[in-house]
């Protein structure tokens, strides 16, 4: 990877001012009963917009499992709930994000027309890049360092600014980045001081001047010998307001539990003293929904 691990020599950027269910069912009834109600009460606990006040920063993060599931609810709730998004999508191309979004219930392609949707199709944007395509005058690319001609992200992070600064006549809610996923750019070649100033200043922007909401997706193994990447994710666990932490099972496949989400509430970083409400709940994922439930209450269980 490109860049000084350390910054040291580097012109850094200026800086800126469940219940448990201890008792017997008795029955299948009351089973699924108590099924639905758990089922109810985690969707409503990641999906509820007011569950999410306005300046919090968000870390979706997996481990031994694809996490994007949570990319994409995210994505069309934010667009349904009609706030201005700006996707940094870099994992996956816009057909891809638009046919998923569409069995949701969500139509990209409109909601990019309306001007709601700021979509940075990162693949192409790279392509673009090493195949020498020309770029508009006055309009550098946002993934500019891949050129070798800077080291630092201050592109993207302008191209997130200008994207999201709010303009005469706008009707959006507040404004929402959502990066799939921040690991990529370290495969691209930007260090992992580059890419937290990067997610500093977007904070600032995002989240502290336009009172928006910031969502990223990092991948990340325990296992891993990949310390940069480790220090990228340690780091935005750190300065999170919420994580939501994917994990396939530690048994391996299962048809009907597809892995476990640890929902970190990190009240900690706004009330010195509190301790930070950790809940776990187990999830499949279904072709036009994702089911989540407490732990030994799937229905093949049931």
């Amino acid at each position: 990877m490109e860049g000084d691990k350390g910054g040291a020599g580097k012109k850094r950027w200026p800086s800126l001012a469940g219940n448990r269910l201890d008792k017997h069912l008795p029955g299948k009834v009351e089973a699924e009963r108590i099924l639905l109600a758990a089922v109810v009460s985690v969707s409503h606990e990641i999906f509820q917009h007011k569950e999410y006040p306005e300046g919090k920063f968000t870390l979706l993060r997996d481990t031994r499992t694809d996490g994007s599931f949570l990319v994409h609810h995210f994505l069309s709730f934010y667009l349904r709930a009609g706030c201005k998004v700006c996707f940094v999508a870099l994992l996956q191309s816009f057909s891809h994000y638009s046919i998923v979004a569409q069995k949701l219930g969500v139509s990209l392609a409109a909601a990019k027309e309306r001007g709601q949707l700021v979509f940075l199709e990162g693949l192409k944007s790279c392509l673009d890049l090493v195949f020498g395509e020309e770029e508009q005058p006055g309009q550098p690319s946002p993934l500019q360092f891949l050129s070798g001609s800077t080291s630092d992200l201050r592109a993207l992070f302008e191209f997130v600014r200008v994207s999201l600064a709010p303009s005469a006549g706008d009707s959006w809610k507040g404004p929402v980045l959502l990066v799939d996923d921040l690991s990529v750019l370290l495969s691209l070649g930007a260090a992992p001081v580059a890419v937290l100033d990067f997610i500093h200043y977007c904070r600032v922007s995002v989240c502290c001047q336009l009172k928006g909401n910031i969502v990223v997706l990092v991948h990340s193994n325990e296992d891993s010998e990949d310390e940069e990447n480790e220090l990228l994710v340690n780091s935005l666990c750190h300065h999170s307001d919420l994580i939501l932490w994917a994990e396939g099972l530690a048994t391996g496949f299962c048809k009907d539990v597809h892995g476990q989400i640890k929902i970190s509430k990190r009240l900690s970083l706004r009330q010195a003293g509190e301790q930070d409400l950790v809940q776990i709940y187990q999830y499949k994922i279904q072709d036009r929904n994702v089911t989540f439930f407490a732990r030994g209450l799937s229905a093949a269980v049931l």
